[in-house]
């Protein structure tokens, strides 16, 4: 099982990012997928999930209006949108598939980078 982020880099204050996470060696449209992350000596933390189907979406309230979760099962592709870019969003993020939402995660990608600058 593979899970590959992309779509990190360097961006200012106010500007909005898409990472990807493609999905490879699993049956990609049954599982839930989380992001994650992590910023420079924390831990990391849950960012939100969606459910298999994409029906059901959940975020950590602070995040709220600010990021979405959307998946496309065709492509074996889950995507968070990211607007409004704060420096305080800075941080590696990693996307992880599970078998249940709101359970535990089976595998994790490597992270993507996101750094915001002021």
């Amino acid at each position: 099982v593979q899970l590959v982020e992309s779509g990190g880099g360097l961006v200012q204050a106010g500007d909005s990012l898409r990472l990807s996470c493609a999905a490879s060696g699993l049956s990609f449209g049954n599982y839930a997928m989380g992001w994650f992350r992590q910023a420079p000596g924390k831990e990391r933390i849950f960012v939100g999930r969606i459910s298999w189907s994409g029906a059901y979406t959940d975020y950590t309230s602070s995040l709220k209006g600010r990021f979405t979760i959307s998946r496309d099962n065709a492509k074996n592709t889950v995507y968070l949108q990211m607007n409004n870019l704060k420096p305080e969003d800075t941080a590696v993020y990693y996307c992880a598939a599970g078998q249940s939402y709101g359970g535990a995660y089976d595998y994790w990608g490597q992270g993507t980078q996101v750094t915001v600058s002021s």
